[in-house]
Protein backbone atom coordinates (compact mmCIF):
# COMPACT_ATOMS: atom_id res chain seq x y z
CA UNK A 1 0.00 0.00 0.00
CA UNK A 2 1.32 3.07 -0.82
CA UNK A 3 -0.11 4.84 2.45
CA UNK A 4 2.34 2.22 4.41
CA UNK A 5 5.39 3.94 1.41
CA UNK A 6 4.56 1.18 -1.02
CA UNK A 7 8.17 -0.40 -1.02
CA UNK A 8 9.45 3.02 -1.97
CA UNK A 9 12.61 4.12 -0.09
CA UNK A 10 12.19 6.42 2.22
CA UNK A 11 15.72 6.50 3.55
CA UNK A 12 17.71 9.57 2.34
CA UNK A 13 21.56 9.29 1.97
CA UNK A 14 23.19 12.57 2.43
CA UNK A 15 25.20 14.26 -0.50
CA UNK A 16 28.35 16.51 0.58
CA UNK A 17 27.57 19.86 -1.83
CA UNK A 18 30.46 20.68 -3.99
CA UNK A 19 29.07 23.56 -5.36
CA UNK A 20 28.68 26.92 -3.28
CA UNK A 21 25.74 29.51 -2.86
CA UNK A 22 27.82 32.48 -4.88
CA UNK A 23 25.96 35.46 -4.57
CA UNK A 24 25.27 37.81 -7.56
CA UNK A 25 27.91 40.04 -8.62
CA UNK A 26 24.47 42.77 -8.52
CA UNK A 27 25.59 42.45 -5.13
CA UNK A 28 22.47 43.62 -3.22
CA UNK A 29 21.85 46.96 -1.24
CA UNK A 30 22.33 45.15 2.04
CA UNK A 31 25.53 44.41 2.03
CA UNK A 32 25.21 43.29 6.10
CA UNK A 33 23.29 40.70 5.61
CA UNK A 34 24.35 37.51 6.15
CA UNK A 35 23.89 34.71 3.28
CA UNK A 36 20.77 33.34 4.51
CA UNK A 37 19.02 36.55 5.33
CA UNK A 38 19.99 37.43 1.79
CA UNK A 39 17.99 34.24 0.09
CA UNK A 40 15.16 35.34 2.69
CA UNK A 41 14.82 38.97 0.88
CA UNK A 42 14.91 36.84 -2.24
CA UNK A 43 11.97 35.41 -0.66
CA UNK A 44 10.35 38.12 0.22
CA UNK A 45 11.17 40.05 -3.50
CA UNK A 46 9.43 37.30 -5.25
CA UNK A 47 6.30 37.19 -2.76
CA UNK A 48 5.65 40.70 -2.49
CA UNK A 49 6.26 41.17 -6.44
CA UNK A 50 2.89 41.86 -8.73
CA UNK A 51 3.93 39.21 -11.01
CA UNK A 52 3.38 36.43 -7.90
CA UNK A 53 0.24 38.57 -6.94
CA UNK A 54 -1.05 38.04 -10.62
CA UNK A 55 -0.89 34.24 -10.38
CA UNK A 56 -3.82 34.01 -8.72
CA UNK A 57 -6.00 35.31 -11.76
CA UNK A 58 -3.90 32.73 -14.78
CA UNK A 59 -4.73 29.43 -15.18
CA UNK A 60 -3.50 25.93 -13.73
CA UNK A 61 -5.00 23.60 -16.39
CA UNK A 62 -8.98 25.21 -16.38
CA UNK A 63 -9.68 28.92 -15.03
CA UNK A 64 -12.31 28.96 -12.00
CA UNK A 65 -14.10 31.50 -13.18
CA UNK A 66 -15.40 30.11 -16.40
CA UNK A 67 -15.76 26.02 -14.80
CA UNK A 68 -17.47 27.45 -11.34
CA UNK A 69 -15.02 24.72 -9.80
CA UNK A 70 -12.93 25.40 -6.64
CA UNK A 71 -9.46 24.39 -8.57
CA UNK A 72 -6.09 26.17 -7.95
CA UNK A 73 -4.63 28.56 -9.80
CA UNK A 74 -1.26 29.58 -10.59
CA UNK A 75 -0.72 31.20 -6.91
CA UNK A 76 -2.41 28.22 -4.89
CA UNK A 77 -0.33 25.85 -7.11
CA UNK A 78 2.77 28.11 -6.57
CA UNK A 79 2.53 28.02 -2.27
CA UNK A 80 1.64 24.50 -2.33
CA UNK A 81 5.10 23.94 -4.31
CA UNK A 82 6.93 26.09 -1.95
CA UNK A 83 5.34 23.99 0.77
CA UNK A 84 6.24 20.63 -0.88
CA UNK A 85 9.81 21.70 -2.05
CA UNK A 86 10.52 23.47 1.68
CA UNK A 87 9.75 19.75 3.41
CA UNK A 88 11.87 17.97 1.13
CA UNK A 89 14.61 20.36 1.43
CA UNK A 90 14.56 20.05 5.34
CA UNK A 91 13.97 16.29 5.15
CA UNK A 92 17.38 16.35 3.13
CA UNK A 93 19.20 18.67 5.60
CA UNK A 94 17.93 17.53 9.01
CA UNK A 95 19.44 13.85 7.21
CA UNK A 96 23.21 15.36 8.01
CA UNK A 97 24.20 13.37 11.18
CA UNK A 98 24.15 15.65 13.99
CA UNK A 99 24.93 18.70 10.97
CA UNK A 100 28.61 17.41 11.00
CA UNK A 101 28.46 17.38 6.94
CA UNK A 102 27.47 19.62 5.11
CA UNK A 103 23.96 20.25 4.16
CA UNK A 104 22.74 18.83 0.66
CA UNK A 105 20.53 22.12 0.20
CA UNK A 106 19.47 25.28 1.27
CA UNK A 107 15.96 25.23 2.15
CA UNK A 108 15.49 28.98 1.82
CA UNK A 109 16.90 28.82 -1.89
CA UNK A 110 14.55 25.81 -2.18
CA UNK A 111 11.95 27.65 -1.66
CA UNK A 112 12.27 30.78 -3.46
CA UNK A 113 12.72 28.84 -6.65
CA UNK A 114 9.60 27.45 -5.70
CA UNK A 115 7.55 30.22 -5.35
CA UNK A 116 8.95 31.97 -8.47
CA UNK A 117 9.10 28.69 -10.70
CA UNK A 118 5.67 30.08 -12.97
CA UNK A 119 6.35 33.30 -12.39
CA UNK A 120 6.36 33.36 -16.31
CA UNK A 121 3.21 31.26 -17.26
CA UNK A 122 0.80 33.68 -19.72
CA UNK A 123 -2.82 33.55 -19.60
CA UNK A 124 -4.77 30.85 -20.03
CA UNK A 125 -2.21 27.94 -18.65
CA UNK A 126 -0.21 25.71 -21.00
CA UNK A 127 -1.99 26.78 -24.06
CA UNK A 128 -1.26 30.32 -23.74
CA UNK A 129 2.43 29.02 -23.73
CA UNK A 130 1.67 27.10 -26.94
CA UNK A 131 -0.52 29.94 -28.83
CA UNK A 132 2.15 32.51 -27.96
CA UNK A 133 5.41 30.08 -28.96
CA UNK A 134 3.63 30.10 -31.97
CA UNK A 135 3.26 33.20 -32.96
CA UNK A 136 5.93 34.37 -31.83
CA UNK A 137 8.14 32.11 -33.94
CA UNK A 138 5.83 32.17 -37.18
CA UNK A 139 4.18 35.54 -37.26
CA UNK A 140 6.90 38.03 -35.16
CA UNK A 141 10.07 36.05 -35.93
CA UNK A 142 11.60 35.27 -32.82
CA UNK A 143 14.38 32.52 -32.66
CA UNK A 144 13.28 31.19 -29.63
CA UNK A 145 9.91 32.04 -29.63
CA UNK A 146 7.88 31.96 -25.76
CA UNK A 147 9.25 29.26 -23.08
CA UNK A 148 7.55 30.04 -19.79
CA UNK A 149 10.38 29.20 -17.77
CA UNK A 150 12.40 31.53 -19.75
CA UNK A 151 9.89 33.93 -19.34
CA UNK A 152 10.05 33.37 -15.51
CA UNK A 153 14.36 34.19 -15.99
CA UNK A 154 13.39 36.96 -17.46
CA UNK A 155 10.68 38.47 -15.15
CA UNK A 156 13.16 38.17 -11.87
CA UNK A 157 16.25 39.15 -14.16
CA UNK A 158 15.10 42.06 -16.19
CA UNK A 159 10.77 42.70 -16.13
CA UNK A 160 10.13 43.23 -12.50
CA UNK A 161 11.79 46.48 -10.93
CA UNK A 162 13.04 47.23 -7.14
CA UNK A 163 13.96 50.44 -6.37
CA UNK A 164 17.61 49.20 -5.27
CA UNK A 165 18.37 47.53 -9.01
CA UNK A 166 17.60 48.95 -12.54
CA UNK A 167 16.09 45.99 -13.67
CA UNK A 168 14.70 42.78 -12.19
CA UNK A 169 14.75 41.88 -9.01
CA UNK A 170 18.49 41.63 -8.09
CA UNK A 171 18.24 38.27 -6.69
CA UNK A 172 21.54 35.93 -5.44
CA UNK A 173 23.23 33.79 -7.78
CA UNK A 174 21.82 30.84 -5.98
CA UNK A 175 18.38 31.83 -6.53
CA UNK A 176 18.97 32.46 -9.66
CA UNK A 177 20.46 28.96 -10.39
CA UNK A 178 17.89 27.72 -8.75
CA UNK A 179 14.60 29.15 -10.77
CA UNK A 180 16.29 27.87 -13.89
CA UNK A 181 14.51 24.37 -14.66
CA UNK A 182 15.93 23.29 -17.55
CA UNK A 183 19.09 25.42 -17.05
CA UNK A 184 20.40 27.11 -20.94
CA UNK A 185 19.28 29.08 -23.69
CA UNK A 186 16.92 28.07 -26.28
CA UNK A 187 20.70 27.31 -28.31
CA UNK A 188 22.69 24.71 -27.05
CA UNK A 189 25.79 23.99 -28.81
CA UNK A 190 25.66 20.37 -30.30
CA UNK A 191 29.69 19.88 -28.99
CA UNK A 192 27.91 20.78 -24.94
CA UNK A 193 25.34 18.10 -25.64
CA UNK A 194 27.77 15.41 -26.91
CA UNK A 195 29.91 16.13 -24.50
CA UNK A 196 27.48 16.00 -21.13
CA UNK A 197 24.86 14.30 -22.49
CA UNK A 198 21.23 15.11 -23.44
CA UNK A 199 18.97 16.24 -19.93
CA UNK A 200 15.51 16.19 -20.26
CA UNK A 201 14.72 18.84 -22.28
CA UNK A 202 16.80 18.17 -25.11
CA UNK A 203 15.78 15.51 -27.46
CA UNK A 204 18.21 13.84 -29.72
CA UNK A 205 16.54 13.48 -33.57
CA UNK A 206 17.28 10.40 -35.42
CA UNK A 207 18.86 12.33 -38.22
CA UNK A 208 21.51 13.83 -36.08
CA UNK A 209 21.59 16.73 -33.74
CA UNK A 210 19.55 17.50 -31.07
CA UNK A 211 16.53 19.69 -30.27
CA UNK A 212 15.77 22.40 -27.62
CA UNK A 213 11.84 22.02 -26.88
CA UNK A 214 12.64 23.46 -23.33
CA UNK A 215 14.95 26.18 -21.77
CA UNK A 216 15.21 28.63 -19.23
CA UNK A 217 16.44 31.48 -20.72
CA UNK A 218 15.94 33.54 -23.65
CA UNK A 219 19.24 34.72 -25.84
CA UNK A 220 18.61 38.26 -24.19
CA UNK A 221 19.20 36.90 -21.24
CA UNK A 222 21.66 33.64 -21.74
CA UNK A 223 24.52 36.17 -19.93
CA UNK A 224 22.67 36.40 -16.67
CA UNK A 225 22.08 32.81 -16.33
CA UNK A 226 25.83 31.85 -17.44
CA UNK A 227 26.83 34.42 -14.26
CA UNK A 228 24.71 33.35 -12.06
CA UNK A 229 25.72 29.20 -12.75
CA UNK A 230 29.21 29.97 -12.70
CA UNK A 231 29.15 31.71 -9.31
CA UNK A 232 27.28 28.57 -7.80
CA UNK A 233 29.93 26.42 -10.14
CA UNK A 234 26.93 24.64 -11.45
CA UNK A 235 27.20 21.39 -13.88
CA UNK A 236 26.94 22.11 -17.59
CA UNK A 237 23.76 21.28 -18.32
CA UNK A 238 22.97 20.18 -15.07
CA UNK A 239 19.91 21.55 -12.28
CA UNK A 240 21.43 22.61 -9.06
CA UNK A 241 20.14 20.46 -6.15
CA UNK A 242 17.87 23.13 -5.26
CA UNK A 243 16.23 23.63 -8.67
CA UNK A 244 16.05 19.75 -8.32
CA UNK A 245 13.62 19.87 -5.86
CA UNK A 246 11.94 22.45 -7.09
CA UNK A 247 11.27 20.63 -10.11
CA UNK A 248 10.37 17.26 -8.37
CA UNK A 249 8.17 19.48 -5.48
CA UNK A 250 6.49 20.79 -8.99
CA UNK A 251 5.75 17.17 -10.38
CA UNK A 252 4.17 16.20 -6.83
CA UNK A 253 1.97 19.02 -7.00
CA UNK A 254 0.81 18.38 -10.41
CA UNK A 255 -0.09 15.39 -10.49
CA UNK A 256 -2.03 15.08 -6.91
CA UNK A 257 -3.91 18.31 -6.99
CA UNK A 258 -4.50 18.08 -9.88
CA UNK A 259 -6.56 14.86 -9.25
CA UNK A 260 -8.15 16.54 -6.27
CA UNK A 261 -9.46 19.77 -8.59
CA UNK A 262 -11.10 17.57 -10.94
CA UNK A 263 -12.92 14.96 -8.23
CA UNK A 264 -14.15 17.45 -6.49
CA UNK A 265 -15.29 18.97 -10.07
CA UNK A 266 -17.02 16.09 -10.83
CA UNK A 267 -15.04 15.44 -13.93
CA UNK A 268 -12.81 12.34 -12.95
CA UNK A 269 -15.36 9.33 -14.59
CA UNK A 270 -14.60 6.28 -12.62
CA UNK A 271 -15.93 3.84 -15.17
CA UNK A 272 -13.58 5.03 -17.93
CA UNK A 273 -10.95 5.47 -16.08
CA UNK A 274 -11.70 2.07 -14.29
CA UNK A 275 -11.78 0.55 -17.97
CA UNK A 276 -8.66 1.58 -18.90
CA UNK A 277 -6.54 0.22 -16.16
CA UNK A 278 -8.32 -2.83 -15.99
CA UNK A 279 -8.14 -3.12 -20.06
CA UNK A 280 -4.12 -2.86 -19.42
CA UNK A 281 -3.96 -4.96 -16.54
CA UNK A 282 -5.78 -7.72 -18.17
CA UNK A 283 -3.63 -8.40 -20.91
CA UNK A 284 -0.89 -10.05 -20.28
CA UNK A 285 1.64 -8.71 -22.66
CA UNK A 286 1.59 -6.34 -25.55
CA UNK A 287 4.12 -7.52 -28.36
CA UNK A 288 6.14 -4.70 -30.61
CA UNK A 289 4.12 -6.25 -33.27
CA UNK A 290 0.97 -4.63 -32.17
CA UNK A 291 2.64 -1.01 -32.43
CA UNK A 292 0.37 0.24 -35.69
CA UNK A 293 -2.81 -0.89 -33.28
CA UNK A 294 -1.17 -0.03 -30.35
CA UNK A 295 -0.67 3.75 -31.91
CA UNK A 296 -4.29 4.56 -33.23
CA UNK A 297 -6.65 2.33 -31.22
CA UNK A 298 -9.34 3.10 -28.63
CA UNK A 299 -9.42 -0.32 -26.96
CA UNK A 300 -9.18 -0.05 -23.39
CA UNK A 301 -5.26 -0.17 -22.06
CA UNK A 302 -4.18 1.05 -25.00
CA UNK A 303 -3.25 4.49 -23.66
CA UNK A 304 -1.36 3.29 -20.71
CA UNK A 305 0.44 1.19 -23.01
CA UNK A 306 1.23 4.08 -25.53
CA UNK A 307 2.18 5.94 -22.11
CA UNK A 308 4.50 3.10 -21.23
CA UNK A 309 6.52 2.57 -24.33
CA UNK A 310 7.00 6.46 -24.45
CA UNK A 311 8.34 6.37 -20.92
CA UNK A 312 10.85 3.74 -22.20
CA UNK A 313 12.09 5.80 -25.02
CA UNK A 314 12.24 8.98 -23.40
CA UNK A 315 13.74 7.81 -19.90
CA UNK A 316 15.05 4.69 -20.71
CA UNK A 317 17.40 5.16 -17.62
CA UNK A 318 14.71 4.66 -15.08
CA UNK A 319 12.10 3.67 -16.81
CA UNK A 320 11.00 -0.55 -15.49
CA UNK A 321 7.82 -2.32 -16.93
CA UNK A 322 8.31 -4.07 -13.44
CA UNK A 323 7.68 -0.55 -11.74
CA UNK A 324 4.98 0.61 -14.01
CA UNK A 325 2.59 -2.41 -13.49
CA UNK A 326 3.38 -1.58 -9.93
CA UNK A 327 2.44 1.70 -10.32
CA UNK A 328 -0.59 0.95 -12.37
CA UNK A 329 -1.52 -1.50 -9.22
CA UNK A 330 -1.22 1.03 -7.31
CA UNK A 331 -3.33 4.33 -8.52
CA UNK A 332 -5.79 1.22 -9.60
CA UNK A 333 -6.26 1.07 -6.06
CA UNK A 334 -6.23 3.91 -4.37
CA UNK A 335 -7.68 6.13 -6.73
CA UNK A 336 -10.11 4.12 -8.88
CA UNK A 337 -10.93 1.79 -5.98
CA UNK A 338 -10.78 3.70 -2.86
CA UNK A 339 -11.62 7.81 -3.71
CA UNK A 340 -13.72 7.65 -7.48
CA UNK A 341 -15.72 4.83 -6.77
CA UNK A 342 -17.51 7.39 -4.35
CA UNK A 343 -18.51 9.99 -6.15
CA UNK A 344 -17.54 13.53 -4.70
CA UNK A 345 -21.14 15.28 -3.31
CA UNK A 346 -19.39 18.00 -1.47
CA UNK A 347 -20.26 16.59 1.92
CA UNK A 348 -17.49 16.47 5.12
CA UNK A 349 -17.36 12.92 4.58
CA UNK A 350 -16.36 13.18 1.02
CA UNK A 351 -13.76 16.22 2.05
CA UNK A 352 -12.20 13.77 4.51
CA UNK A 353 -11.68 11.06 2.03
CA UNK A 354 -9.98 13.23 -0.71
CA UNK A 355 -7.61 15.34 2.23
CA UNK A 356 -6.71 11.58 3.15
CA UNK A 357 -5.72 10.70 0.09
CA UNK A 358 -3.75 13.58 -1.29
CA UNK A 359 -2.13 13.68 2.31
CA UNK A 360 -1.02 10.56 2.29
CA UNK A 361 0.24 10.46 -1.36
CA UNK A 362 2.54 13.73 -1.00
CA UNK A 363 3.89 12.82 2.12
CA UNK A 364 4.82 9.11 0.73
CA UNK A 365 6.50 10.99 -2.27
CA UNK A 366 8.35 13.65 -0.42
CA UNK A 367 10.13 10.73 1.34
CA UNK A 368 11.11 9.11 -2.01
CA UNK A 369 13.15 11.58 -3.10
CA UNK A 370 16.78 10.18 -2.86
CA UNK A 371 20.06 11.25 -4.76
CA UNK A 372 20.38 10.20 -8.17
CA UNK A 373 22.70 7.24 -8.49
CA UNK A 374 24.08 6.21 -11.14
CA UNK A 375 24.42 10.27 -12.36
CA UNK A 376 21.96 10.28 -15.44
CA UNK A 377 21.86 13.10 -17.75
CA UNK A 378 18.16 12.84 -17.58
CA UNK A 379 17.92 13.69 -13.93
CA UNK A 380 18.88 16.13 -11.56
CA UNK A 381 21.22 15.41 -8.44
CA UNK A 382 18.37 14.34 -6.68
CA UNK A 383 15.35 12.19 -8.02
CA UNK A 384 12.19 10.60 -7.18
CA UNK A 385 13.25 7.12 -6.31
CA UNK A 386 11.82 4.63 -9.67
CA UNK A 387 8.99 3.37 -7.61
CA UNK A 388 7.87 6.68 -6.88
CA UNK A 389 8.43 8.28 -10.68
CA UNK A 390 6.64 5.91 -11.87
CA UNK A 391 3.38 6.66 -9.80
CA UNK A 392 3.96 10.36 -10.75
CA UNK A 393 3.95 9.23 -14.39
CA UNK A 394 0.39 7.38 -13.97
CA UNK A 395 -1.20 9.99 -11.67
CA UNK A 396 -0.23 12.67 -14.82
CA UNK A 397 -1.70 10.41 -17.42
CA UNK A 398 -4.86 10.34 -15.41
CA UNK A 399 -4.99 13.90 -15.79
CA UNK A 400 -3.88 14.36 -19.57
CA UNK A 401 -6.10 11.51 -20.12
CA UNK A 402 -9.43 12.17 -19.02
CA UNK A 403 -9.43 15.85 -18.70
CA UNK A 404 -7.33 17.39 -21.06
CA UNK A 405 -8.35 15.26 -23.92
CA UNK A 406 -12.03 16.30 -23.02
CA UNK A 407 -13.90 17.44 -26.29
CA UNK A 408 -15.95 20.60 -24.60
CA UNK A 409 -12.36 21.52 -22.86
CA UNK A 410 -10.76 21.62 -26.76
CA UNK A 411 -13.54 23.76 -28.13
CA UNK A 412 -13.01 26.26 -25.15
CA UNK A 413 -9.23 26.41 -25.74
CA UNK A 414 -9.62 26.76 -29.23
CA UNK A 415 -11.58 30.28 -28.58
CA UNK A 416 -9.02 31.23 -25.98
CA UNK A 417 -6.07 31.14 -29.01
CA UNK A 418 -8.18 33.04 -31.04
CA UNK A 419 -8.19 35.70 -28.09
CA UNK A 420 -4.33 35.32 -27.44
CA UNK A 421 -3.56 35.53 -31.73
CA UNK A 422 -5.65 38.39 -32.32
CA UNK A 423 -4.27 40.80 -29.56
CA UNK A 424 -0.56 39.67 -30.57
CA UNK A 425 -1.73 40.78 -34.26
CA UNK A 426 -3.76 43.88 -33.21
CA UNK A 427 -0.79 45.21 -31.27
CA UNK A 428 1.73 44.74 -33.38
CA UNK A 429 -0.53 46.02 -36.14
CA UNK A 430 -0.96 49.37 -33.97
CA UNK A 431 2.68 49.94 -33.61
CA UNK A 432 2.78 50.57 -37.64
CA UNK A 433 -0.11 52.65 -37.56
CA UNK A 434 1.57 56.00 -38.41
CA UNK A 435 -1.63 57.70 -37.50
CA UNK A 436 -2.38 56.15 -34.04
CA UNK A 437 1.12 54.39 -32.69
CA UNK A 438 1.56 57.37 -30.18
CA UNK A 439 -0.99 56.22 -28.40
CA UNK A 440 0.33 52.73 -27.67
CA UNK A 441 0.29 51.95 -24.24
CA UNK A 442 3.09 53.38 -22.16
CA UNK A 443 4.06 49.88 -20.53
CA UNK A 444 4.29 48.71 -24.34
CA UNK A 445 6.72 51.07 -25.48
CA UNK A 446 8.65 50.60 -22.10
CA UNK A 447 8.74 47.11 -22.68
CA UNK A 448 9.77 47.09 -26.34
CA UNK A 449 12.92 49.71 -24.94
CA UNK A 450 14.16 47.60 -22.67
CA UNK A 451 14.43 44.59 -25.25
CA UNK A 452 16.35 46.80 -27.58
CA UNK A 453 18.74 48.04 -24.77
CA UNK A 454 18.91 44.53 -24.24
CA UNK A 455 19.70 42.72 -27.58
CA UNK A 456 22.05 45.92 -27.80
CA UNK A 457 24.04 44.49 -24.88
CA UNK A 458 24.83 41.27 -26.54
CA UNK A 459 28.23 39.90 -26.96
CA UNK A 460 27.26 40.56 -30.80
CA UNK A 461 24.26 42.33 -31.05
CA UNK A 462 22.27 42.30 -33.83
CA UNK A 463 22.19 44.60 -36.90
CA UNK A 464 20.10 48.17 -36.65
CA UNK A 465 17.09 46.94 -38.60
CA UNK A 466 17.26 43.21 -37.20
CA UNK A 467 17.71 44.68 -33.64
CA UNK A 468 14.49 46.86 -33.86
CA UNK A 469 12.60 44.28 -35.31
CA UNK A 470 13.78 41.61 -32.35
CA UNK A 471 12.83 44.38 -29.79
CA UNK A 472 9.33 44.99 -30.43
CA UNK A 473 8.45 40.92 -31.10
CA UNK A 474 10.20 40.48 -27.69
CA UNK A 475 8.27 43.52 -26.13
CA UNK A 476 4.99 42.27 -26.96
CA UNK A 477 5.31 38.96 -25.96
CA UNK A 478 6.62 40.63 -22.61
CA UNK A 479 3.81 42.37 -22.71
CA UNK A 480 1.08 39.65 -23.43
CA UNK A 481 2.58 37.59 -21.09
CA UNK A 482 2.01 39.59 -18.05
CA UNK A 483 -1.71 39.92 -18.59
CA UNK A 484 -3.84 37.73 -16.42
CA UNK A 485 -6.60 35.57 -17.77
CA UNK A 486 -9.35 38.49 -17.02
CA UNK A 487 -7.19 41.06 -18.26
CA UNK A 488 -6.34 39.06 -21.33
CA UNK A 489 -10.24 38.71 -22.06
CA UNK A 490 -10.48 42.64 -21.41
CA UNK A 491 -8.17 43.88 -23.68
CA UNK A 492 -9.09 41.36 -26.40
CA UNK A 493 -12.48 42.78 -26.06
CA UNK A 494 -11.46 46.09 -25.77
CA UNK A 495 -8.89 46.31 -29.24
CA UNK A 496 -11.95 44.70 -31.21
CA UNK A 497 -13.81 47.62 -29.89
CA UNK A 498 -16.34 45.83 -27.55
CA UNK A 499 -15.45 47.12 -24.04
CA UNK A 500 -17.68 47.42 -21.45
CA UNK A 501 -15.65 48.33 -18.64
CA UNK A 502 -13.66 50.48 -20.74
CA UNK A 503 -11.96 53.01 -17.67
CA UNK A 504 -11.02 49.67 -15.66
CA UNK A 505 -8.74 48.33 -18.40
CA UNK A 506 -7.13 51.44 -18.65
CA UNK A 507 -6.14 50.72 -14.90
CA UNK A 508 -4.38 47.12 -16.65
CA UNK A 509 -2.22 48.83 -19.15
Amino acid sequence: MIGDTGGLETEVPVMDRAEGHGRSSRVHAEEGRAREGAFTLDVERIQFSPYFSRLSAVTQVVSPTLSGAQVHNRLTHSLKVGAIARAIAHRLTDSAAGGARRAACDPIVVEAAALAHDLGHPPFGHLGEAVLDRIARVELGLPDGFEGNAQTYRILTALDVIESAPTGLNLTAAVRTAAAKYPWAASVARAEVDRHGAPRGIRQRPEGGYTVSKYSAYAIDAADLAEARAQCSAHPLRQSVEGAIMDIADDIAYSVHDVEDFYRAGILDHASIAAEFRGWLSRPAWSSEDLRDVVDSAEHGAALERLRRKMRRDDDWVADDDAFRMAVVTVDAQLIDELLSRPYDGSLTAERALSSFSDRWIRTLQHAVVPTEPASPRSGPVTLSPTAWHIVEVLKFVHKNFVLSRPDLAIHQRGLSRILTRTVRELDAWLDDEQDRLRVPRRLRELIALAHAGYAALEAPPAPDELARLARGRGIMDYVATLNDTQAFALSEAISGRADGLWAIGQQL
